[in-house]
């Protein structure tokens, strides 16, 4: 393997195939391993993304394993490192976004970078360092019932700051409206007042795409998957149809939810309203002892050759808080985690070669089931989603690791219908 433009480290495994998808699209041909190679590559790559599942683990626990992803991509001669965290800045006071971002400019030794979440494609947008999603700010979105971060103030500045020992400041729109050479200047004041990590303003696309050439130089970078946008071309690289070529699809096709998004319950309200086969699981019943995995199979085995079928654990937040009173939160997701895991290894199995899995969480649980340690990164689905390709026991296996909040209503049929 050459050595890589790109090193990427991601906190869960949707968001790596959510960084990876942006790369492709902007024409580097990007691999996404699941968990830190053991040694090189086999494949060509300009970017690789280490998809870690360190999201809701305890800070220590995500220094670490961000440590070491850091120490592998720097071996392979990764020449800029980028940490990919949620569109959604999905972290708590007592989160890990910042501890991480900290431990990785200690590693390289560098005393500036950036954070900012901005994803315009998906409706993630920053203004005077506060987060958009969609029309309304973060604390005011869905986002502020998530199970596990719950995210209640939209105030990246001040979220941030609440997790660094380093001072964090903010490159505002009007700055970044005026193109790379004020943003370089930005950063060059900011370090000067002793401010470690700048919080950067993105409302559209041509503010990441200023923001791309302002980014060449640093070290490190620390963003959603948006920013990914603009890098590609810092290493001399443009769009192309070639990078994101995948083998032929073919087999049964299912889909595995285990996300409690406003998005994911949408679409599968969607899925259900159009007459999609959905086989809903009850964590209470996996709580018990029974055999829900079991059940949920056989349920499948009658109904897979007729088209793709839906297993799910995504429930309305009332549901959610509900089955998290009785069991514990994470008892209750390790439940749901481990039931999911076992149908999607018992679906390819059966012959699914065609997966969707919905929520991060579940697609690590499912991907590590599976066996999975690299994927090929294929064409865009919805933003942030693209289609992949890996190798599993029995052949390859095209598969779609979608974030709990993206996508359309209609992600769950239109994703077979893209790849087909």
């Amino acid at each position: 393997m050459t050595a890589l433009a790109l090193g990427c480290i991601a906190d869960d495994f949707t968001g790596a195939t959510d960084l990876a998808n942006n790369l492709v699209r902007a024409g580097m041909r990007a691999v996404q391993t699941i968990g830190v190679p053991e040694g090189p590559l086999d494949a060509a790559a300009d970017a690789v993304v280490v998809a870690l599942k360190s999201r809701t683990n305890p800070p220590q626990e995500a220094v670490a394993q961000s440590l070491q992803a850091l120490r592998w991509l720097r071996e392979q001669g990764a020449r800029q490192i980028y940490f990919k965290y949620c569109s959604t800045f999905d972290s708590t006071p007592q989160g890990n976004i910042g501890p991480v971002a900290e431990a990785l400019m200690d590693a390289l030794g560098t005393d500036f970078t950036i954070a900012t979440p901005a994803f315009p494609d998906n409706g993630r947008t920053v203004f005077k360092g506060h987060l958009f999603v969609g029309d309304v700010l973060l604390s005011d979105s869905g986002m502020r019932d998530h199970p596990l971060t719950p995210m209640r103030d939209a105030n990246l500045v001040r979220v941030l700051q609440a997790q660094c020992r380093r001072r964090v400041g903010l490159v505002d729109h009007r700055v970044v409206a005026q193109g790379p050479q004020a943003i370089r200047a930005r950063f060059d004041a900011l370090r000067a007042e002793g401010v470690g990590l700048a919080v950067v303003d993105a409302v559209s696309n041509d503010d990441l795409l200023r923001l791309g050439p302002a980014l060449a130089d640093l070290p490190l970078v620390t963003a959603g998957s948006g920013v990914a946008i603009g890098l590609p071309a810092n290493f001399g690289l443009a769009p192309s149809p070639a990078a994101a070529v995948l083998p032929p699809a073919g087999g049964l096709r299912a889909i595995v939810s285990g996300s409690c998004s406003v998005a994911t319950n949408a679409q599968v309200k969607a899925f259900v309203a159009a007459g999609g086969a959905a086989w809903a699981v009850d964590p209470l019943r996996v709580a018990a002892g029974e055999d829900v995995a079991g059940a949920a199979l056989r349920w499948a085995d009658e109904r897979l050759a007729a088209g793709p079928v839906l297993v799910y654990a995504t429930a309305e937040p009332g549901a959610v808080r509900a089955v998290q009173e009785q069991l514990g939160v994470a008892e209750a997701g390790a439940l749901v985690e481990r039931t999911l895991a076992a149908v999607a290894r018992g679906l390819v199995e059966r012959g699914v070669r065609q997966l969707v899995v919905a929520g991060g969480e579940t697609s690590g649980a499912c991907v590590q089931a599976l066996g999975i340690r690299q994927l090929q990164i294929g064409a865009q689905i919805d933003p942030g989603v693209p289609w992949c390709h890996a190798r599993v026991a029995g052949g390859g296996l095209h598969l779609a690791l979608k974030s709990g909040n993206f996508g359309g209503s209609d992600f769950f049929t239109r994703a077979f219908e893209v790849l087909a």
